[in-house]
């Protein structure tokens, strides 16, 4: 399983599991919170109310007051309020009123005038002079039908004379517990969405940030040039620096072993060729023959500069990961520049030259390299055209890339060759000496196309051989 996938199902996990919980319990503390504050409510309503009956309950003339009207006017009102987006349409309080014996005085109902409610714990326990309130079913098989009683004690001085209990059904608080829990539901349900989505972000921030580095750390371990990811992130980028340090290291050192192994095989040949040569010449020969193995001596040591020289031109390229510069580069004139260079090759060997490059095509990247890399080309075509041959240079645009082509007359490529011209040390004889060249020329011009983010392709054409070099075009922005 990625890693990603399991960062975030530990992440759905807690928060799942952290909002569940905490939304439940919350979701339990509203209906007795609404309860509780309800109850705070009506006692101070039972208070209020013990102190304005006093003076009627201890005359003996509340029945005679104005009092009944007064709560049957009351019961009859219709508040028409909004409260929280919840519309009340009618007073739900009950209000009763008992002797010190628990004989009710006076109902707002007027149904229990005249009972006995000293059974009952909010009168029974207020006589006491203790905290009087209860809950009782209406319907015993209705939970819902519950009413809260809270009452207060009628004082005449330190004597209790009387009872007042004021009620409330809690279906009529059952709409603000509903809604609460609604609105709660929708918020918690919401937070808890808007944390996994975070979660999910977080996640896969982490894992693509690990699957950049991930490739990046394959793409070196199998040799191919690969660009540093930038990824975000204290631990994330201190890990990337030190991936790319790493590698700098390890491939420094691979590489320096690799090309000392290189060049140490390389060299044995003509070492040995100039070895021979001299031990010749130590004793005596003909001056012709004398003048023969210095001129061998000459052609092997001209061959260790030459590959010498280009192994490090090599080797600066493949140790690059990207240009240093990149710039428009007039293919017309960087030709034009080689062929000059050559010309005393060109007239010698009575050679053909057609130039069709257009003035007004320019690659994009860095000039010297790719001089390099043409110089390269140039100098096999020269090598592998007869003499009186042709040698082409064109150029034709593609989309955003413009694609420069060398064409040489002469003997095809053979097919067993074909797939190994830039392979490194590879070479062919040339038809003029039949001596091959250090098999490196190609291999730099591969490598030079691939920091351009470019192409080369050789293969055989009618009459003779061509490459091409497909590269990005520079345009004006």
């Amino acid at each position: 399983m990625p890693l990603g996938i399991r960062i975030f199902l530990v992440y759905f996990l807690f928060v799942g599991l952290a909002g569940w919980f905490v939304l439940s319990t919350v979701m339990d503390e509203i209906r007795p919170g609404v309860r509780q504050s309800t109850e705070e409510t009506l006692v101070d309503t039972a208070n209020l109310l013990a102190e304005i009956l006093r003076d009627e309950v201890k005359a003996g003339r509340l029945q005679q007051s104005r009092l009944p009207q007064v709560l049957q006017a009351y019961g009859q009102r219709q508040p028409q309020a909004q409260i929280w987006g919840v519309e009340k349409t009618q007073v739900n309080h009950r209000i009763y009123v008992t002797d010190a014996k628990g004989m009710v005085l006076l109902d707002s109902t007027g149904a229990a005038v005249g009972q006995d409610y000293s059974r009952w714990n909010d009168v029974l326990r207020t006589l006491r002079g203790e905290y009087g309130a209860r809950s009782t079913k209406e319907d015993p098989s209705d939970p819902d039908s519950s009413v809260m009683y809270v009452a207060a004690p009628i004082m005449d001085g330190a004597q209790i004379i009387g009872v007042v209990s004021v009620a409330k059904p809690n279906r009529t608080l059952q709409p603000y517990i509903e809604r609460s829990e609604q609105r709660l539901a929708w918020l918690g349900g919401g937070l808890i969405v808007l944390g996994l989505l975070i979660g999910a972000f977080l996640s896969w921030w982490l894992s693509a940030a690990l699957r950049k580095l991930t490739r990046y750390a394959q793409a070196v371990s199998a040799g191919q040039r690969a660009e540093l990811p930038s990824v975000r992130g204290g631990e994330l980028a201190q890990l990337a620096e030190a991936i790319e340090r790493m590698r700098t290291e390890l491939e420094g050192k691979a590489y320096v072993e690799r090309y000392v192994h290189t060049l140490t095989h390389e060299l044995k040949s003509p070492l040995a060729a100039i070895r021979g040569a001299a031990e010749l010449l130590d004793g005596e020969m003909p001056s012709e023959q004398r003048q023969r193995f210095v001129a061998n001596i000459e052609q092997e040591s001209e061959r260790m500069q030459q590959l010498i020289e280009r192994l490090l031109h090599l080797a600066q390229v493949e140790q690059r990961q990207g240009l240093e510069e990149q710039v428009a580069v007039p293919l017309r004139a960087l030709v034009d520049g080689l062929l000059q260079a050559q010309m005393a090759r060109i007239e010698a060997a009575h050679l053909q030259i057609e130039q069709l490059v257009s003035p007004e095509l320019s690659a994009c990247g860095e000039a010297f390299l790719l001089r390099q890399a043409v110089a390269n080309l140039l100098d096999n075509a020269l090598d592998f055209t007869p003499p009186g041959g042709l040698i082409r240079f064109s150029a034709e645009v593609h989309g955003g890339q413009v694609e420069l082509r060398l064409f040489n007359q002469g003997e095809p490529i053979p097919d067993y060759a074909l797939a190994r011209l830039s392979e490194r040390f590879y070479s062919l004889p040339r038809p003029n000496n039949g001596r091959k060249s250090t098999g490196l020329g190609l291999n730099f011009v591969e490598e030079v196309m691939q920091l351009h983010g470019g192409e080369l392709r050789i293969g055989n054409v009618t009459g003779g051989v061509e490459a091409w070099l497909r590269l990005p075009r520079f345009t004006e922005r």
